[in-house]
């Protein structure tokens, strides 16, 4: 049998240029966000300023993860402990966390068959709940109509922080992603757009929110050596009142970092080959469907998701062990308990969730895999021909091994 024997999870080397500049703040030591010599400005600064012009923002601040990015914006909204904050229900676990770490309340919100926010029972959870804040994952960089959503939000009053850990680079009707609410949250792990190992950004236009993320991210008074924050004087009636919690970014990950914005684009093309491969190698497969995208979504397609609808849990868990044992790793959201990066909202027993008949029935069936930027085109079709292979054999499979039905809490 043809077997795969690429690595899902490898990803390209940092550019050199990165190293070079990783190298220079390492030689002299200047690691914190704050330690400069005279006349020199961080590289934290430098990076911030760089960012926030790529995504046309007024402020950016760089944090030390995506995770600590949202618990920023969250306080930066003065949620309180308690308080509901909606958000998706297919979604990673650091979206809640982010919620719960401030003593909030996540409130999920039902997902469709295209992997995006349902905005009819995003409506009734709003008025349910009296949330005044949405936290909207674009999961695995799907895009809902931005457009419709936001008219919703302002209808009921939400504020709308992006989660676009999967989608930085990608845009809606040419607006970048995370510039459509009132805060956009980015992520830098290893597995995103750009690699830092960990590492954050938070974008706004709102002078007032930068000010309050820039104190809580431990400014200790010296935002005045920020670029792409507010004027001092924004934080006067501030500074006193908004705690630390120290979390922006030092200066090695920014020195790394910078360099890679440049590339961001380049990367976004080289995603669409692969993704658009896949698409062609999967189009047509009995049992198997693909999640459509809009036009008006320019997508970063750095992960791969199908469905594989109406299948019970079993014949799903033979596919996916049969593509593994080919080299090829799949993610299955629908597995009864949580294995590495991959869980669902039944799972986070923190957030009490409720179920969610219309998600559980999407996420029973939905099979998830990166495109890390090590592979190349001719890369695709071998994957994808054993991916059909084995959902044909997983199709018409008569003895399948017994596998626990999930349990949804």
């Amino acid at each position: 049998m043809e077997r795969f024997t690429g690595s899902f999870t490898q990803q390209e080397p940092i550019p050199e240029a990165g190293i070079e500049a990783a190298m220079a703040v390492l030689r002299h030591g200047r690691l914190h966000r704050y330690n400069v010599a005279p006349g020199e400005v961080a590289e934290t600064a430098l990076l911030e300023e760089e960012f926030a012009a790529y995504v046309g923002a007024k402020y950016c601040l760089a944090l030390a993860s995506g995770g600590a990015a949202m618990a920023c914006a969250l306080r930066a909204l003065e949620v309180q402990p308690g308080e509901p904050v909606l958000s998706n229900a297919f979604t990673l676990a650091p979206v809640p966390g982010a919620i719960a770490s401030i003593g909030a309340r996540p409130v999920f919100v039902e997902v469709t068959e295209d992997l995006t926010l349902d905005h009819g029972h995003l409506e009734s959870q709003a008025e349910a709940t009296g949330a005044r804040v949405l936290l909207l994952s674009h999961m695995r960089g799907h895009v809902c109509d931005m457009d419709a959503l936001m008219a919703l939000c302002n209808r009921l009053g939400l504020r709308v922080i992006e989660d676009c850990a999967h989608t930085m680079g990608a845009r809606w009707k040419g607006v970048p992603s995370g510039r459509h609410g009132a805060i956009g949250c980015y992520s830098t792990q290893t597995y995103k757009h750009m690699n830092s190992g960990e590492g954050g950004f938070l974008v706004t236009d709102d002078a007032e929110i930068a000010a309050r993320a820039v104190l809580l991210s431990g400014s200790y008074m010296l935002y005045a050596r920020h670029r792409a924050a507010p004027a001092p004087e924004v934080f006067e009636g501030l500074k006193l009142d908004v705690p630390n919690v120290s979390s922006r970014m030092d200066n090695l990950r920014a020195a790394i970092l910078r360099p890679q914005i440049g590339m961001l684009d380049d990367r976004r093309a080289r995603w669409r080959i692969l993704y658009q491969g896949m698409e062609a190698g999967l189009s047509g497969v009995p049992g198997l469907r693909l999640i459509p995208r809009p036009q008006a979504e320019d997508y970063m397609g750095s992960s791969f998701q199908f469905l594989l609808p109406g299948w019970e849990p079993a014949r799903v868990a033979a596919f996916v062990a049969g593509a593994a044992a080919r080299g090829v790793e799949l993610k299955w959201f629908g597995a009864a308990e949580p294995l590495g990066f991959t869980s669902r909202y039944a799972h986070w027993r923190y957030a009490a969730p409720v179920t969610l008949p219309q998600t559980d029935q999407v996420l029973a069936g939905l099979i998830d895999m990166r495109l890390p930027l090590t592979f190349v085109p001719d890369d695709v079709p071998v994957i994808a021909r054993i991916i059909a292979e084995e959902v044909g054999k997983a199709a018409g499979a008569e003895a399948l091994l017994p596998v626990a039905t999930p349990v949804v809490e």
